[in-house]
């Protein structure tokens, strides 16, 4: 054959090798998503900020908190959702994302990869984005991370995302090449994971911002107390609107959780409160007087002043020594609740029924006080003829109320709170002093008028008398 012939074969030869070479390059139009507002997403809740990006450009006013809420997990678990638990929360909310899951056989990678993104181009091209679960960067090790892909930028190469965990991470850039390595989950030597979530609006859901504690606010407390834990045998609970951590077996703080803190939070709001704290609030429960002493420096920079456990506003905690039992801790309960169902009660009124119930039980299916140890100071106190009128009780201020003559102050209050509470006009009286406080601050005036005395030396005599006998 001429050697100009054999040219000839071998440059068609060529062109139709680099032909088959370029077809074989996927080209993909430029895409783009336009006005998909951004969100920084709280600890640990990348899929939960994506999805929400997505549900405000549609209109809805969702937030990563109620995506969180939709996907059932639990909150004691303290992390946000993974890809099966977003997959929940998303159909929930109404989104067709079909499959969810898919592999890709090592010895084929490119081409299934590569089939893969064309996908997600056909979804980007009819205005639908994708939530993809990838590695956050091309690091060792480096974390599963979600990622809201909004578009495809042809002249560049690069695809379009929402970066959730930066503030101002709308409409960042990566090359497709990056994307493809990133993407796939290498669990597997032989055959790798890819997940894509397609937000297709199916039948979208009332869904909304939050305005109270829900369970993604739980998640996001726990995930950040989990960081300051003393150790492996502390154990979390939440038991609303508490979260409780004890270092006793997990059992004993489950039951403590139940059967104290729960059944005192019924009873409470049965006969008083309405509201629950404006926060969460932690209730640490140690096991010992060693670890309570031991982990209030540790943890709060407190050396306790009582044995027992006391309320501390300023780190939102209760902090018990559970060995002392589990009086004070009811006594506790009292306090966050009176803060935010009677932010004006006085001092003596908000002890005397905290006091009142550090030893209770159930009557006729309500909260009961039973006589304690106070009773016995209370008792010296009246022989020594050393109790105030009740109107100074009232009027104390909280100096003086925990300043002067605190055992009296107290053993008083608890055991006006008790009489009352026999003669069936406690709850009552609280009602009452809580709608006049305006008026009637100290409670002083709402008290004569529950009790219907206007001569309160002489029901003081009768209070007396009525002490004197208890046991």
């Amino acid at each position: 054959m001429p050697t100009h012939r054999l040219l000839t074969l071998a440059a068609v030869l060529f062109l139709l090798t680099d032909s088959a070479a370029q077809s074989a390059t996927p080209v993909y139009r430029s895409v783009t998503i336009k006005d998909v507002p951004h969100i920084k997403q709280k600890p640990d809740f990348c899929g939960e900020a994506c999805a929400a990006m997505y549900l405000q450009k549609l209109g809805k006013r969702a937030d990563q908190d109620s995506v969180f809420d939709r996907a059932g997990l639990d909150p004691a678990l303290g992390r946000g959702c993974h890809t099966r638990e977003l997959a929940g929360a998303l159909k929930h909310i109404g989104f067709d994302i079909g499959s969810i899951w898919h592999k890709v056989a090592v010895d084929r990678a490119n081409e299934q990869l590569e089939n893969q993104f064309r996908a997600l181009h056909a979804d980007l091209a009819r205005g639908v984005p994708s939530i993809i679960c990838m590695h956050y960067n091309d690091r060792p090790n480096t974390t599963e991370h979600f990622r809201l892909i909004l578009g495809y930028d042809a002249a560049r190469d690069e695809v379009l995302y929402h970066e959730p965990a930066i503030r101002d991470g709308g409409y960042k850039r990566m090359k497709r090449d990056m994307l493809l390595e990133l993407w796939p989950l290498k669990y597997d030597k032989k055959q790798w994971t890819v997940i894509r979530m397609p937000l297709a609006v199916k039948r979208l859901t009332a869904v909304s911002t939050t305005t109270k504690q829900t369970d993604a606010d739980y998640a996001q407390h726990i995930l950040a107390l989990k960081k300051k834990l003393p150790g492996p045998q502390f154990h979390i609970v939440v038991q609303k609107p508490f979260v409780v951590i004890g270092d006793e077996k997990k059992a004993a703080v489950e039951q403590r959780s139940e059967k104290t803190i729960k059944w005192a939070v019924d009873q409470l709001k049965q006969d008083y409160f309405k509201r629950d704290p404006d926060r969460i609030l932690d209730i640490w429960l140690f096991k010992d007087k060693e670890s309570y002493d031991k982990h209030t420096r540790q943890l709060f920079g407190d050396k306790p002043t009582t044995p027992f456990g006391y309320y501390s506003s300023a780190h939102g905690a209760l902090v018990m020594n559970i060995a002392t039992g589990g009086g004070t801790l009811v006594h506790e309960i009292v306090h966050p609740f009176m803060a935010s169902n009677f932010p004006a009660c006085p001092s003596w009124f908000n002890e005397g029924l905290a006091s009142l119930y550090e030893q209770c039980g159930e009557k006729n299916g309500h909260i009961y006080g039973y006589t304690n140890w106070r009773l016995r100071g209370l008792q010296q106190s009246i022989r020594n003829k050393r109790v105030p009128p009740f109107k100074t009780l009232c009027s104390t201020t909280t100096n003086e109320f925990y300043n002067e003559d605190p055992g009296t102050n107290y053993s008083q209050a608890r055991y006006l709170c008790y009489y009352l509470q026999e003669k069936g006009l406690l709850v009552k009286y609280y009602h009452a002093f809580r709608s006049a406080a305006d008026k009637d601050p100290t409670g002083h005036e709402t008290l004569k008028k529950i009790l219907g005395r206007e001569d309160m030396n002489a029901f003081k005599t009768e209070w007396e008398a009525f002490a004197a006998k208890l046991r």
